[in-house]
């Protein structure tokens, strides 16, 4: 993966999200810049005309706040309450969230959109100075995304190799125990990014957002499977008291 992702909060489809390369920039705000530039738009009279803008670099983003009054508030929604302000002026802050929600104060309201970054770059038996070696399929445990993949996989794993995937409404029932705030959109949610984080839906580096995926489950547990992203002993994730999730 070499980009982010930038979702606004009424996409419903990936065709809906915006796309960003390294060094990229989305400009945000109430007005639309020129043509050749690419951004979001807010339409709410409490939004700046040139509210900021994103930059996408190769493994973080950045965040710039064009407002002279408004602080911003990037959220990571997997956190205990992690984030971080974005003061009036600041250019380009960094953000080191996976995911993150961007949240802008308009009036009376709060609007938000949210902005993925699925690659992850390891030093991996390099030596010191070494070029980093990008993951090919680069999962974090400790995420909820991981739990949604482990639940899939759970009955194939336990020795049933033909077991039918469990239903999103199974997967909720068999997560709320480590994961009491789970519902079917955010099961649904974390199924969608993965189909994008493991490549079988095209990458952020490219606008292509590629043909319909059915069967995305079972695409999903046949790739983990295959290259032991998800192994037996991964399970006791599921048993995992959810206060350890991040």
């Amino acid at each position: 993966m070499y980009s982010i992702i930038v979702v606004p909060a009424h996409a419903t489809t990936p065709a809906g999200q915006l796309r960003l390369a390294p060094g990229g920039r989305l400009h945000f705000g109430r007005t639309t810049p020129a043509a050749d530039r690419p951004h979001l738009d807010i339409p709410h009279p409490g939004v700046s005309r040139t509210a900021g803008e994103i930059t996408a670099t190769g493994t973080f983003w950045a965040i710039s706040n064009f407002s002279a009054a408004s602080t911003y508030v990037v959220e990571n929604p997997e956190g205990a309450g992690e984030h971080v302000k974005i003061a009036p002026g600041r250019v380009e802050a960094p953000i080191p969230f996976e995911f993150a929600r961007v949240v802008l104060p308009a009036g009376r309201d709060l609007l938000s959109f949210s902005v993925w970054a699925p690659r992850h770059d390891y030093v991996l038996g390099d030596p010191p100075g070494g070029e980093p070696t990008a993951l090919a399929f680069p999962l974090d445990r400790g995420k909820r995304y991981f739990l949604v993949l482990a639940a899939l996989c759970e009955a194939r794993l336990r020795g049933e190799p033909h077991a039918p995937l469990p239903t999103v409404e199974e997967v909720c029932t068999r997560l709320r125990p480590v994961w009491p705030a789970v519902n079917r959109a955010a099961v649904q949610w974390n199924i969608d990014y993965l189909a994008v984080k493991l490549r079988l839906k095209p990458g952020p580096e490219t606008a292509d957002t590629g043909p319909r995926l059915n069967g995305k489950k079972e695409s999903l547990v046949s790739l983990a499977l295959r290259f032991d992203l998800v192994r037996e002993d991964d399970l006791t994730a599921l048993s995992v008291p959810s206060g350890v999730l991040r």
